[in-house]
Order: structure tokens, then sequence, then C-alpha cells
């Protein structure tokens, strides 16, 4: 193997859930690192240079004294006020987050948004009017521009890389970075908004413990009910783009295990979706959140017939806190 990527990390206007996060990675993540070749040149929470010495590492990778590749950005771009970046100045440099973030962003060969707040703005954009004037590195919601244009392109060619969530899985993290170590990503590799294919082709659906319910439309009416969560408190589990079932968080668990619905925290403006979080908007009483490739006239007649032949034992089990009645034994004659 040839010379190590080395990996910048930076922490912008966020929680920093998307590093803690990353040491909850079920394998031994710094040794998983090392051996696919990466490492790290700074991270504020795990390097132990600080104050001045930081500041130095920072100032050589962003006038090209000291090479780099991967920059990884946490959090979102505070523009406020009045563009000024003043908001959120890198400690002890006097300068805005969002100026070290531009002159590093053109020295990487690749720049990667780490979760939905540096994907797309985040929970710092939600507040109303946007005071902080927070935006992603190259999206604002839905849209693309944000810090560092809709045209910007990293030294390998490629836009940002939005690895987004709420937090971010440590295992779309990793992956990424493995792949960028074994021979880099092609833009085909992403989806529409910058995501990568190898979650973001995934529905969070897809290994859902709760499918049985939600095939025969069997919906839970309170949060501790085993039904599906689609129906009556918000799940968007058919519409959120992820593999956090099909590849569970510290290899058990995902929000919906844990009882609580899909927000689609991989998707922009998931933060503001005009409803709270535990409620199903209708019209008509139908959903208006339906899968995203299923015609409404269809899911309305598939969910009449599902719910007819629903048997009594899922009918049961949805609207209560554990399983009441269990599957019948039966000979299937099956050898």
């Amino acid at each position: 193997m040839g010379q190590n990527l080395r990996l910048l990390w930076l922490q912008s206007g966020g929680c920093g859930g998307c590093t803690q996060s990353l040491l909850c990675h079920e394998r031994p993540l710094f040794a998983e690192l090392a051996g696919a070749g990466i490492e790290f040149l700074w991270h504020p929470g795990l390097s132990p240079a600080s104050g001045p010495e930081a500041l130095q590492i920072l100032e050589d990778a962003a006038s090209g004294a000291a090479p780099f590749d991967i920059l990884c950005i946490e959090g979102a771009m505070l523009r406020g006020p009045a563009g000024s970046g003043r908001f959120h100045l890198l400690g002890g440099s006097g300068k805005p987050m969002t100026d070290w973030v531009a002159r590093l962003a053109a020295r990487a060969r690749w720049v990667l948004a780490v979760g939905s707040c540096t994907a797309y703005g985040g929970l710092s954009a939600a507040t109303p009017g946007n005071p902080l004037e927070a935006c992603g590195l190259q999206y604002e919601g839905n849209g693309k521009g944000g810090l560092l244009g809709r045209e910007f392109r990293s030294g390998a060619g490629l836009p940002v890389i939005n690895i987004a969530g709420c937090p971010t899985h440590p295992g779309w993290i990793v992956d990424t970075l493995e792949t960028l170590a074994q021979g880099g990503l092609v833009e085909d590799e992403l989806d529409e908004l910058g995501r990568p294919r190898l979650y973001a082709d995934q529905l969070v659906h897809h290994g859902c413990s709760r499918n049985e319910f939600y095939e025969f439309k069997a919906s839970a009416e309170k949060p501790s009910d085993l039904g599906c969560l689609m129906e009556n408190l918000g799940c968007k589990g058919t519409q959120a783009h992820a593999d956090c079932n099909t590849r569970p968080w510290n290899g058990a668990g995902s929000c919906l295990k844990g009882g609580y619905p899909c927000i689609a925290c991989t998707e922009p403006e998931f933060e503001n979706p005009g409803h709270p979080f535990l409620e199903t908007p209708k019209v008509a009483g139908i959903p208006i959140g339906l899968p995203t490739d299923m015609p409404k006239a269809w899911f309305v007649a598939l969910a009449a017939l599902s719910k007819s032949a629903t048997p009594h034992r899922v009918k049961e089990n949805a609207l209560a806190d554990h399983p009441r009645v269990l599957p019948v034994q039966k000979k299937t004659g099956l050898k």
C-alpha cells in the first residue's frame, strides 16, 4: 500500500453527535482506519494537539505547506451576521470557521459533509428566519448552493460527499473513508443529493422489524404499541434513504427497534416537517407521506385489502406493548 491518506476533521455549528456516533463504531475504529491506510492529521476532540500547535497544523494545511487528502466537516456553516461568519470564530485564530473551511476545501482531494447539518443546514438552519444564516457545504436545504457553491469540485473532481444523518451511522463514515482509501469514489456512486449510494440506495423500511404489521396495515395507536408506526405516529421509513434496519446501529439497534418512528433524518429539511414528529398528517383519512414509489390509489386499495385479511394474532399484537398472541404451531407437511 502506498502513502496513507491524511484526514483533517473540523467541527462547526452542531452538537458533536456525529463524532460521538463514530466513536461507537462496533469494530476497533482506529485500528480499522489505520489498516485501510488512513491517518488523522487532526480532530478537535481526538487529537492531542491544541492551541497554537493545532492552529499551525490547520494553517499549514490551508496554505498547502502540509498536504492532506480528506476534509471532514461536522456541523452547519454559520455565515451570520450579515455574511461575516463571525457568529463562529475558530478558537484562538480570530477568523471565521467559514473562512477556514473554504480555504481547506480548496486544498482537499475529497470533502465530506459528516451529518445532515453539514450536508443541508440541519437543525442549525431550522430556527424561523434562520438568524444564524446556517447552511450546508454545498446545499441549503433541498437546493444546491451552500458555503462552497453549487459548482464546487474537490481536487478529485467530486462534489461534496454528503454522509447525511442525524447523527450519521458510524458504518457510513467508515465505509466511505475505506472506499476512498481503496481507490476513491466516482460520481455515479453518489445519489442525486450527494449521499454515498452504499447506504442511500436503501430505505429505512427495508428490514424493519415491524414489516409484518405494515403489510397488514395493523397500525400502532400509541408509542408503546408494537404495530406499524406509519399510519398514526409519523414514521417515514418508507421514504427515508438509509440502511438503518439492515445495518443496525452497534450491531443491534435502530430508531424503529427502539420504538421510535423514523423521522427521515438523512433527508434535507427533515428537522422542519411542518407537523409534530409523532403525528402523521392525513387528507381524508389517508396519510400524505406514502411510499415514494407507490401511486396513492394503489396504496389505498392494497391497504383496504390488507386490513380485511389481517390475522387475529397481528391485529391483537399491533395494539400491545408485547406479543399477546403467539404464532400457532401448525404442521405444514413440508419436509
